[in-house]
């Protein structure tokens, strides 16, 4: 019944989008550190921007979301730009991926704090997680406001102890609110292998 309920607000809100797939930024500035081939998942992907971006630079792509309409969008975008990937409906809370299944795994926007561990089981050794959401310190009111759905200070950091950790970015709200990515927190880890 929730999951119903889940289901019903992400295609709603998917339906009544008419923009482009966003790619995350931790994905777009950090892109030169993807291996040049190998799976990767976009989790809990919505339009799929970063499903988009990782079949363009070659590797071989899944895209999971609980929501069939923003699916049924991806796999029309990926066609009209001759991409080729895997997507699926999938409630990635009560599916995760499987053990060892993936060389890069993309979390943007998504945050399930009891998913971490099969999220880190999932990555093979050697390889990536890009992970971007939601900070409790924002400067304006993009994004959740629950603080379930929020990351605290340096909790992205500690969800993750095990991955080495490449790239991190959080701006919190130090400086000029105007410059800077705000509102999130990113990371780029790897997997000892």
């Amino acid at each position: 019944m929730i999951i119903k309920m889940i289901q019903k607000k992400w295609d709603q809100i998917y339906q009544e989008c008419d923009g482009e797939a966003n790619v995350a930024e931790v994905l777009q500035n950090n892109h030169y550190l993807l291996p040049p081939d190998g799976v990767a998942l976009d989790l809990a992907c919505g339009l799929g921007g970063n499903a988009l971006f990782l079949a363009d630079k070659g590797l071989k792509v899944k895209a999971w979301d609980i929501s069939p309409v923003a699916i049924k969008k991806l796999e029309a975008m990926a066609t009209a730009n001759g991409l080729e990937l895997e997507a699926a409906v999938r409630d990635v809370v009560a599916e995760p991926p499987e053990v060892n299944s993936v060389d890069v795994l993309v979390v943007s926007g998504f945050l399930d704090r009891g998913l971490c561990p099969a999220l880190f089981a999932a990555i093979n050794p050697g390889g990536l997680l890009l992970y971007q959401t939601y900070c409790v310190h924002k400067v304006d009111k993009r994004g959740p406001s629950n603080p379930d759905y929020l990351l605290a200070d340096n909790e992205l950091l500690s969800l993750f102890p095990k991955m080495m950790m490449r790239v991190y970015r959080e701006e919190a709200l130090l400086g000029n609110h105007a410059w800077g990515m705000r509102n999130q927190a990113w990371l780029l880890a790897e997997k000892p292998g």
